[in-house]
């Protein structure tokens, strides 16, 4: 097999496409060095191992998403309705031209607790997703609200990309991230009005006739 000198990101790159498609344990170095056009023994001049260059698999893409979609949530040139949207759109468009799904979310199906430093990354991963999610969605929803908003529809998200994969059509994920973009889309109530309804509430229970 004809090699030639291939850059740790290229490497890393064309991994995450055979662990996507193929999954962790069904791919193995050789299986990537060909991939890359590298002979096996090429490789761990990169990397120690399987594991070590999953790791950094997963870093490259948590990295991309940190850089390019997690920073909306921090983007003092939009609202919250436009950060809500183009969030959305951003995880929308990686994932429709990104073969084999969510290899986060893959590894977290296959691998469990088999490899703890996969998982802390895993972990780490999608409790980024739903901080950035947190802080958009704060403002109108408030913290605690929000926090348990963003938690589901990180799963939300991650159940469309997988029925997407399965079903190999993208209809329920797109309608997911449309009914996500619009979340916001209805002004929220005053301060003054989302008390009053709360005390209303409130009132109407303690009223109630209790059950004897």
């Amino acid at each position: 097999m004809p090699t030639h000198k291939t850059d740790k990101t290229t490497i890393i790159e064309n991994t995450i496409h055979l662990f996507k498609v193929q999954g962790y344990y069904n791919t193995s170095m050789a299986d990537i060095g060909k991939a890359c056009g590298l002979i096996k023994g090429s490789l761990y001049h990169h990397f120690k191992g399987k594991e070590d260059l999953a790791l950094a698999c997963l870093k490259h893409i948590h990295h991309h998403f940190t850089k390019h979609i997690f920073s909306v949530a921090k983007d003092d040139s939009l609202g919250d309705v436009q950060k809500l949207q183009a969030f959305t759109e951003k995880v929308e468009d990686y994932f429709l031209h990104s073969e084999g799904g969510c290899l986060l979310g893959n590894f977290a199906l296959e691998l469990s607790n088999n490899i703890p430093a996969l998982k802390a990354e895993i972990v780490d991963y999608f409790q980024h997703w739903e901080r950035a999610l947190r802080v958009i969605l704060s403002p109108q929803l408030g913290n605690l609200p929000a926090q348990a908003k963003a938690k589901e529809l990180v799963a939300l998200t991650q159940g469309s990309i997988m029925m997407m994969r399965l079903y190999g059509s993208s209809d329920s994920f797109i309608a997911t991230n449309k009914q996500i973009a619009t979340l916001l889309d209805c002004p929220p109530l005053p301060e003054t009005e989302r008390t009053f309804l709360c005390n209303l509430s409130l009132g109407l229970r303690k009223a109630m006739p209790k059950d004897h």
